[in-house]
């Protein structure tokens, strides 16, 4: 129980805000290109509750990665359908991958002001818990951003390729979307894609983004949070 009360604490809020920013922003680049379908519905909103998907929610705190209630788009409302698909596509891990750039700005200027306070009690109960979900803020938004930008209709890498795509390549692509999940799924789980494609993609970033000063804090997210 404090294990699921100390992951709880660290994980869910980052992970709530990549998850529905990810999907606001699916439903604010459509309203902007001619699709008010999320805006009607009340789906314009940082608010989490009214994105809120139950198994993907309890998935951040098993799996490390989660998902929302996609935000509905009708892409026949676009006024460029094709052209637009595109763009309402990849909002989402845009906006992760912002998220993401933000979070670790954040956490090398609380790496260094940890630093200089040295091992105080205000470090230990205030700035470390911070610097742990700033941490995970990083990693759960660059996952996301990766994952999405698979190929695979209906991730948002799918429907930017199908955007992309000529005519009959594109229709051939889209047929795939309501089998795309189930193939993702035996992807992610049953074979090893995720640590031989993904896990060094989203380290590489981390890396880029996070820099090396901050190594130790991811060590402590894993160690202490996500594999206990």
């Amino acid at each position: 129980m404090e294990l699921f009360f100390l992951k709880l604490s660290i994980m869910l809020a980052p992970g709530l805000m990549a998850i529905t920013c990810h999907e606001v922003s699916h439903g604010y680049v459509a309203n902007r290109l001619g699709d008010d379908t999320a805006r009607s519905l009340g789906r314009l909103t940082l608010n989490p509750l009214k994105h809120l998907d139950i198994i993907g929610t309890l998935m951040v705190f098993v799996a490390g990665i989660g998902w929302a209630k996609p935000v509905p788009v009708n892409f026949g409302n676009l006024r460029n359908p094709k052209r637009d698909m595109i763009w309402v596509a990849a909002a989402g891990p845009i906006t992760n991958f912002i998220l993401a750039c933000l979070s670790a700005l954040a956490l090398r200027g609380g790496v260094t002001l940890s630093a200089v306070m040295n091992s105080s009690s205000l470090v230990e109960s205030v700035l470390f818990p911070l610097l742990l979900m700033l941490a995970f803020s990083v990693y759960i938004n660059l996952l996301l951003a990766i994952f999405n930008l698979i190929p695979v209709p209906p991730l948002d890498g799918g429907r930017v390729v199908v955007g992309l795509l000529p005519p009959r390549p594109a229709l051939f692509l889209a047929r795939f979307e309501p089998y795309g999940m189930i193939l993702i799924v035996a992807l992610v789980f049953f074979t090893n894609v995720f640590s031989t494609i993904l896990q060094p993609l989203l380290s590489v970033g981390i890396d880029l983004l996070a820099g090396p000063k901050t190594q130790w804090v991811f060590e402590q997210l894993l160690t202490k949070v996500m594999t206990r």
